[in-house]
């Protein structure tokens, strides 16, 4: 292992050290609220609009629920359009944890933990799109720790965000629909949440089962699907 590639590890494992603690001490994720989305957002127009995306996409990266994200955006401009914007902000999230991984960390990594590495690689590399879809649909893992494990991955950008920004969505619907106080029974909002939580789990195991058995080296024990908080 080379100096410059140990530099960059130890680099990465320290700055995510430092903003967890400054995330933890300062409270971020209880700055994002209902309060916050009035008085810097809500009647901005683009200015807040690129100030929730930016927010947004930071808070995700940083290991905040895209859930809280999702309810503001809802919140802000309503069922369809807060779940367009809180989708696209969860997905600067992940195209930031993914490449501040890649540069910083991922030979720093693959030297270390080659054999873990090279499951994740089987896992996502032949269907990246699908894998990554797999990884959002099902109701289990990390957001942030995903992004970061993709990013010392192999899998190819394009694919990983794609397939993640798709997977985001049902759950951006639910919590969306939750913050924007559409007038619905609430009986049937919380009806149409919980169908839309089990028919994107379902579809999620359903083609995690379609594409794992074409995945060499990926047992029930390794091969668990990372996501999703």
């Amino acid at each position: 292992m080379t100096w410059r590639v140990l530099l960059k590890g130890l680099v990465m494992l320290t700055s995510l050290a430092l903003l967890g603690f400054l995330a933890s001490h300062f409270q971020f994720s209880e700055m994002l609220s209902q309060h916050w989305i009035d008085s810097e957002v809500r009647g901005k127009g683009w200015l807040g609009i690129l100030l929730f995306l930016a927010v947004g996409g930071l808070a995700t990266a940083l290991s905040v629920p895209r859930q809280i994200v999702a309810f503001l955006g809802g919140y802000a401009w309503g069922f369809a359009a807060g779940t367009g914007l809180a989708t696209l902000a969860t997905v600067f999230g992940c195209i930031f944890g993914f490449f501040y991984a890649r540069w910083l960390g991922r030979g720093f990594v693959q030297k270390r933990f080659p054999g873990r590495i090279r499951k994740l690689d089987e896992f996502l590399h032949r269907h990246p799109f699908s894998m990554s879809l797999v990884i959002r649909l099902l109701p289990v893992g990390h957001n942030a720790s995903t992004n970061l494990l993709a990013g010392v991955s192999s899998v190819r950008p394009l694919s990983f965000f794609a397939g993640s920004g798709l997977g985001y969505l049902p759950q951006n619907l639910v919590f969306a629909l939750a913050g924007s106080g559409v007038n619905l029974d609430p009986e049937l909002r919380m009806s149409l949440a919980v169908l839309l939580f089990v028919i994107s789990s379902l579809l999620g195991v359903w083609l995690y089962r379609r594409y794992r058995k074409d995945l060499p080296g990926v047992n029930d024990e390794n091969g668990q699907p990372m996501e999703q908080r």
